[in-house]
C-alpha cells in the first residue's frame, strides 16, 4: 500500500501516522517526508505492507486522523494499476516510447486508450496492436464538440491519468480544470524558455548551449502548470536545428517517462504552483 498526504505542518504528524499503521499490523517499507518552510505545509509518502488488509476499511479508519490534521491524502494499492490514456498528434516518439516501456514492464499501468486528432495511419512505426485507438479530429469551430467526446471517453474508460505525448492541441480551461492533477504534458523546451512555434530553431538562433524538456501538469495557463521533471543536454555551435530536434526527442522521451512513472507510483504531490517529488 502507498499512503501520500499533505497538510499544514505541525508536530506529531509522523508519530500519529506511524502509530496508526502499527496498530493495524502494517510494516513500513519506505517513508519519505518534506516540510516546506515557505508554505508551511508538510508532505509525506509511506509505502507499507499490511497482510490481508482491507483497503476500503483502512481508508475509512484513516479519515478521522486525516481530518484532525486537515490532510489531503490518498491510499492506493499498487497492485491495482492505474489506467492511462495517451494523446498524440503527428509526432510519435513519446507515444512509441511510452508504449514500449509499458510492454517491457517498466511502467506499471494499463493503457485505457490512445487518442489522436490524426488517424492511426499517421503512426506506421508505433506498435498499437491490442490498444484501443480513437481518432478524434479537430475541425474548425468544433473544438468544443471534440473535447466533449474526449471527456466522455475519459469517463467511459475509467482513465486515471491522461498523458499528452506531444498532443499539439491546447486543452480548454474547462477540460484542464476537470483533469487537474491527473494530466501530464511534455513541453519541448526547458521551461521557462522558448515558447511557440519552432522552439529548436529559436534556440539555435540564440546560440544556446543547452536544450531541454519539461514534464508538467496541465492547467488553464498554457505551459505554466506545476513542473514534475526536467532534463537538459549540452550542445555546441556545430549542432544544426536538425541535430537539436534529434537530441530534443531523446530528452523528451526520458523526461516524460520519468514523470509518468513517478505519477503512477504516487511519488508526485502538488504544492501550489510547484510539486514535491519523492524520487526512488
Amino acid at each position: 500500500m502507498i499512503l501520500t498526504l499533505s497538510c499544514p505542518d505541525r508536530t506529531g504528524i509522523v508519530a500519529r501516522v506511524s502509530v496508526f499503521l502499527f496498530e493495524r499490523g502494517a510494516n513500513i517499507l519506505d517513508a519519505q517526508q518534506y516540510d516546506d518552510a515557505e508554505t508551511g505545509r508538510f508532505f509525506m509518502r509511506v509505502k507499507f505492507h499490511a497482510a490481508d488488509a482491507d483497503i476500503a476499511a483502512l481508508r475509512h479508519e484513516f479519515e478521522t486522523l486525516a481530518a484532525s490534521f486537515d490532510m489531503d491524502w490518498t491510499l492506493h494499492d499498487p497492485k491495482v494499476r492505474k489506467r492511462v490514456m495517451i494523446l498524440a498528434s503527428q509526432t510519435d516518439h513519446c507515444l512509441a516510447d511510452l508504449i514500449w516501456r509499458w510492454r517491457q514492464g517498466e511502467l506499471p499501468m494499463e493503457v485505457s486508450a490512445v487518442v489522436s486528432n490524426h488517424p492511426a495511419s499517421t503512426f506506421p512505426h508505433t506498435d498499437l496492436k491490442g490498444i484501443s485507438f480513437h481518432h478524434l479530429p479537430v475541425e474548425p469551430d468544433k473544438k468544443a464538440e471534440q473535447e466533449a467526446r474526449l471527456w466522455a471517453l475519459i469517463q467511459e474508460t475509467r482513465t486515471d491519468l491522461v498523458v499528452l505525448a506531444r498532443y499539439m492541441q491546447v486543452l480548454s480551461d474547462d477540460l484542464a480544470r476537470k483533469l487537474e492533477g491527473r494530466c501530464i504534458n511534455i513541453h519541448h523546451s526547458f521551461l521557462p524558455g522558448f515558447k511557440g512555434a519552432k522552439p529548436y530553431h529559436q534556440a539555435h538562433a540564440r546560440g544556446v548551449k543547452v536544450i531541454g524538456a519539461s514534464a508538467h501538469f496541465v492547467t488553464g495557463d498554457l505551459d505554466e502548470g506545476p513542473i514534475i521533471e526536467q532534463d537538459v543536454e549540452r550542445i555546441s555551435h556545430r549542432d544544426t536545428p536538425r541535430d537539436l530536434i534529434r537530441k530534443g526527442r531523446d530528452i523528451e522521451r526520458r523526461v516524460l517517462a520519468r514523470a509518468v512513472r513517478w505519477q503512477l507510483e504516487d511519488r508526485v504531490l502538488l504544492n501550489g504552483r510547484k510539486t514535491v517529488v519523492f524520487t526512488d
